[in-house]
């Protein structure tokens, strides 16, 4: 079932006949029909992101949430993938893994539930429905102001918890692969957000002292893994609270 095209007047009774309740306002909101312009930002109206004073030498993004409107989309096709497993899956667990890697996640549920489930296969399935939603996925329009402004006069890093093959998808989507000079994602890093390890590597990589870094972070954990690797940061609000 192809969760990304759905036209909003049958998108609640489809997934209620899928998961047996109704979406959230947030992805009934967020799955409303396409708009007629390729890559049209979903959330109308101007907004601009402060941030904080001072210059920095680099911006370091997480994606998804940050750079891409994509957790909508990753929250339908884990909650699709996991039930073909046997696994219930709620918004608020899935909100709640901000920062962290498939493998851990899979690793925590299996250990919950009682399942086996196996990381590969799981992994695989998620990005194939993950990747058929694709034609939806727009960029956070004040993250995008600032990649826009700022792009050519100061280095830019993506820092994910996600695959590589995952935020590449994302951003080539976009159009955005080509804006940023590394990308430092799971399996770069030895340990994962809150700790500070992936944003010290993205600056070691770009050659920029941390301290001179700007961190963009949707989530708790990477906000704290910013923090403590002395980074300056800017929270992106979740999109109700833009």
């Amino acid at each position: 079932m192809r969760w990304g095209f759905f036209h909003s007047g049958r998108f609640s009774q489809q997934y209620r006949e899928r998961f047996g309740e109704l979406p959230s306002a947030t992805l009934r909101h967020w799955l409303r029909p396409a708009p007629d312009v390729a890559g049209a930002l979903q959330y109308g109206g101007p907004v601009t992101l402060s941030l904080p004073p001072g210059e920095f030498d680099a911006y370091l993004f997480d994606c998804d949430g940050t750079i891409a409107d994509s957790m909508p989309l990753h929250f339908l096709a884990w909650q699709e993938t996991l039930a073909e497993w046997g696994c219930e899956l709620s918004e608020e667990l899935f909100y709640a893994w901000g920062g962290r890697t498939v493998p851990d996640v899979i690793s925590d549920l299996n250990t919950a539930r009682g399942l086996a489930m196996p990381v590969a296969a799981v992994a695989a399935r998620h990005m194939e429905l993950y990747e058929k939603m694709l034609p939806r996925l727009a960029a956070v329009p004040d993250v995008l102001e600032h990649i826009e402004t700022a792009h050519g006069r100061i280095p830019f890093a993506v820092v994910s918890g996600s695959t590589r093959a995952s935020v590449t998808a994302s951003l080539t989507a976009l159009g955005l692969l080509d804006r940023f000079d590394t990308m430092v994602c799971a399996g770069d890093y030895a340990r994962p957000k809150p700790a500070p390890d992936p944003f010290l590597l993205a600056a070691e990589r770009l050659n920029v002292d941390p301290a001179r870094c700007l961190v963009f972070e949707d989530a708790d954990n990477g906000i704290r893994s910013a923090q403590a690797a002395g980074m300056a940061w800017v929270h992106v609000p979740a999109p109700g609270r833009r």
